[in-house]
């Protein structure tokens, strides 16, 4: 069956992508409103209708497409109030997490709601996250950048200490994002069912021992700890194809481990 084309409309997310800049600029679209930047202004109204990948001109005859965003676009483009999880050690922790649609997953230590975004998409209309912040304006920014990304549904949100008791049972997966990790880890094997996993991500190797330490204590197995490096390479005709001189090189150590009875 031929999928019918929807146009972008009202209400949705937006991603203007500048041809010749190669930047990218993520809003909701909405009736009567403009966008405006050094590139010139472009109204709301003309975009509305068009399909992704459209060409539109901005008032000073910039060049930009039209796309509707992708989750690595919502994810990067959160208001931050904290550090993120970043696409490049995002995608091996949902890997490790095991996320399917239906899942139900905690997450402690939402911060601004990026991995969040990452983890309601992955566990699909049937699914839901749990996340627990112990800071009520990081929740209040977090819950804005979900909304903004069309996933509030599937996310449930309050304040919680990490040493304390987790209030949802039989989870499929827990992700950790705190100083303490290892605070929030008895918490994690009461939550979690049987076999399922739990991942974090920490930024020095004294955190990390700590962690392992942790989840030995705790009856937790298959530990695996790695370290992820992203190198872009720039690709051209005439200079022909090198890496880039700047990298995205250590953001943290990933680690994930199993519950084991």
């Amino acid at each position: 069956m031929e999928k019918t084309l929807k146009p972008i409309e009202y209400g949705e997310a937006v991603l203007l992508w500048d041809e010749e800049e190669k930047k990218t600029y993520l809003f909701i679209l909405q009736k009567n409103a403009s966008f405006c930047s050094h590139r010139g202004k472009i109204s709301h109204d003309e975009i509305a209708g068009k399909l992704e990948g459209s060409l539109i001109f901005s008032s000073t005859k910039a060049p930009f497409r039209v796309f509707r965003p992708l989750v690595w676009d919502q994810m990067m483009k959160v208001e931050r109030k904290t550090q993120i999880v970043y696409p490049k050690d995002a995608g091996w922790l949902a890997l490790a997490l095991d996320l399917k649609p239906g899942m139900k997953v905690i997450e402690i230590g939402t911060g601004s709601g990026a991995f969040t975004i990452l983890l309601a998409q992955l566990v699909g209309k049937e699914g839901k996250v749990y996340t627990f912040d112990r800071r009520k304006d990081f929740l209040e920014n977090a819950l804005k950048n979900i909304k903004r990304a069309g996933l509030l549904d599937r996310v449930v949100a309050s304040q919680l200490e990490a040493r304390e008791d987790f209030p949802v049972k039989n989870v499929d997966a827990v992700f950790l994002d705190l100083p303490e990790p290892w605070i929030a880890v008895k918490p994690a094997w009461e939550a979690l069912l049987p076999g399922r996993p739990l991942a974090s991500i920490l930024p020095t190797c004294q955190q990390l021992q700590q962690m392992v330490k942790s989840l030995k204590e705790n009856k937790f197995g298959v530990i695996k700890v790695i370290e992820l490096l992203e190198r872009k390479i720039l690709v051209r005709e005439k200079e022909g194809v090198r890496p880039f001189e700047r990298m995205v090189g250590f953001t943290g150590y990933l680690i994930s481990a199993r519950k084991l009875i």
